[in-house]
C-alpha cells in the first residue's frame, strides 16, 4: 500500500483539491500522539455517521423500504459524512474495519439466533447444490475478471480482486497488502454490494415478497440484558479465535455459529429452564446500519475515476449481476426451492448483507445462510490459489512486454 500512496494522494489533490502531506507529517512526529488522535476522529466520524443513520433509516422505512431501510440508511450517512470531511474539513479518513467487524458481529448474531431451529436435515441435503452453485460462480467471476482486465488495461490481480464476490473491505485489503490499486477495486466492489442489496428487494416488493421488519418497540424479557452481555464476551471470544486459525470472515462466521448455539446450549443446562432468546431490536438495527455505513465510507472515499473507469466498472458488475442470474436459473433447474430463494442464495453481493436482506424478507433464511456460508469458505479458501495464478499470469505478461520493448 506504501508504493502506491503518493499516486493516491496526487491524485486525490487532483480530483477533490485536498491537501494530504499534514497528516503525514503528524505520524512522524509522535507516532502515539498520532494514533490516540486518529482513534479520536474515527470515534467522532463513526458517531456521527450513526446520529446521522438513524433519521435516514426512519424515513426510508416510512418509505416502504422495509428493514432494509436500516443499511441504505447507514450507505447515506457513511458517504455523506465521509465526503464532509474531505472536503469542509480538508481530512481524508479510512474506511472503519473495526465498525464493520462490529456490524459483522451483531448481524451474525442475530442471524444465528434466528437460525437456532433450522432443519440441518433440509440443510446438509443441499450442500452439493450449493458446492455446485459456488463453482459456477467462481469460473464465472474468473471470466469476468479476465474480461475486465482486458477492456480496463488493469493487471489481472487487481481485476479478479475488483470483480470477484468476495466483500468490499476483505478483497480491498489483499489489494492493498499486494500493492494494487485499492481504490479501484474498493469502488467495483462497493457498486456490486449496493445494486444487488438495492434490486434484491426492489424486485421482492414489485413481485408482492414484501419485507417485514419488527415495530420499533419491542419487549424486553428478564434476564435479556444479562444475556445480551453474555452473548456478546462469548461472540468476542470466538471471533479472536476464528482470527487466530484465519477463519475467512471470522467475525460474521463466528458470531454466527455462537448465535445458532447459544439456546441449545442454554436450554441444555440443567439449571435452565426454557430460555429463548432473541438479540433486541437495537441491536439488529445497530448491526445493519454498521455494514451499510461502512459500505457509504467507500463510497464517500472515492477519488474522481474517468468516466472510463466508472464505465468499465458499471459493465464488470452488470456482467456479475448477470452471472447470478444466470445462477438462480441454473439453481431453479437443480432443487424445488422457489425463484426468490434461489436468487436470495445466488446473489453475489456480501454474505452478511445477503443474509439480512433474507431476514428481513422473512424468506427461507436457513437455506439462504448455508448456501452463502458454503461459498464464503469456498472463495476464501480458493483464493490463496487464485491470487497465486493471477500474479504469475501477470509476471508473465510483464516479461513479454519487457521483451517486446527490447
Amino acid at each position: 500500500m506504501r508504493g502506491e500512496a503518493p499516486t493516491y494522494a496526487s491524485h486525490t489533490v487532483v480530483g477533490t483539491s485536498l491537501v494530504v502531506p499534514h497528516q503525514e507529517d503528524s505520524t512522524t512526529t509522535n507516532p502515539s500522539v498520532s494514533q490516540q488522535q486518529q482513534f479520536i476522529k474515527q470515534l467522532q466520524i463513526l458517531s456521527a455517521e450513526l446520529v446521522l443513520a438513524i433519521p435516514f433509516g426512519f424515513a426510508l422505512f416510512h418509505f416502504n423500504f422495509g428493514g432494509i431501510a436500516w443499511i441504505f440508511g447507514g450507505i447515506i450517512s457513511g458517504a455523506a459524512v465521509f465526503q464532509t470531511s474531505r472536503v469542509v474539513y480538508n481530512y481524508l479518513p479510512k474506511p472503519n474495519r473495526t465498525a464493520r467487524e462490529i456490524g459483522m458481529m451483531l448481524v451474525g448474531i442475530t442471524i444465528g439466533t434466528s437460525n437456532a431451529h433450522a432443519n440441518l436435515a433440509n440443510i446438509s441435503a443441499g450442500v452439493p447444490v450449493f458446492v455446485c452453485l459456488t463453482l459456477f460462480l467462481l469460473v464465472c467471476g474468473g471470466c469476468i475478471g479476465y474480461i475486465y482486465s482486458r477492456l480496463s488495461k488493469t493487471n489481472l490481480l487487481t481485476a479478479m480482486l475488483a470483480t470477484v464476490p468476495g466483500g468490499v473491505g476483505v478483497m480491498s485489503a489483499i489489494a492493498a497488502d499486494y500493492n494494487k490499486n485499492v481504490t479501484l477495486v474498493a469502488l467495483v466492489q462497493a457498486l456490486r454490494v449496493t445494486s444487488v442489496v438495492f434490486l434484491i428487494p426492489l424486485i421482492a416488493r414489485a413481485t408482492n415478497h414484501t419485507s417485514v421488519q419488527p415495530p420499533i418497540s419491542s419487549t424486553v424479557e428478564s434476564y435479556s440484558f444479562e444475556l445480551l452481555l453474555l452473548v456478546l464476551v462469548i461472540s468476542t471470544l470466538a471471533v479472536y479465535i476464528a482470527k487466530l486459525l484465519k477463519v475467512p470472515a471470522a467475525p460474521f462466521f463466528a458470531s454466527l455459529l455462537v448465535g445458532m448455539a447459544f439456546n441449545p446450549i442454554l436450554n441444555w443446562l440443567p439449571f435452565v429452564d426454557d430460555i429463548s432468546f432473541t438479540p433486541p431490536l437495537v441491536i439488529k438495527l445497530l448491526g445493519q446500519m454498521l455494514l451499510g455505513i461502512t459500505i457509504g465510507e467507500y463510497w464517500g472515499e472515492k477519488p474522481t475515476f474517468p468516466k472510463r473507469t466508472i464505465g468499465y466498472a458499471i459493465i464488470s458488475v452488470a456482467m456479475t449481476l448477470a452471472a447470478g442470474v444466470a445462477a438462480t436459473l441454473l439453481a431453479m433447474q437443480l432443487t424445488s426451492w422457489d425463484w426468490l430463494t434461489c436468487l436470495l442464495v445466488t446473489a453475489p453481493g456480501g454474505s452478511a448483507e445477503i443474509i439480512l436482506v433474507a431476514l428481513t424478507l422473512d424468506h427461507n433464511v436457513e437455506i439462504v445462510t448455508a448456501g452463502h456460508v458454503v461459498r464464503l469458505i469456498a472463495i476464501n479458501s480458493f483464493l490463496p490459489i487464485w491470487i497465486f495464478l493471477f500474479r504469475h499470469f501477470d509476471n508473465q505478461e510483464g516479461r513479454r512486454e519487457t521483451l517486446s520493448i527490447k
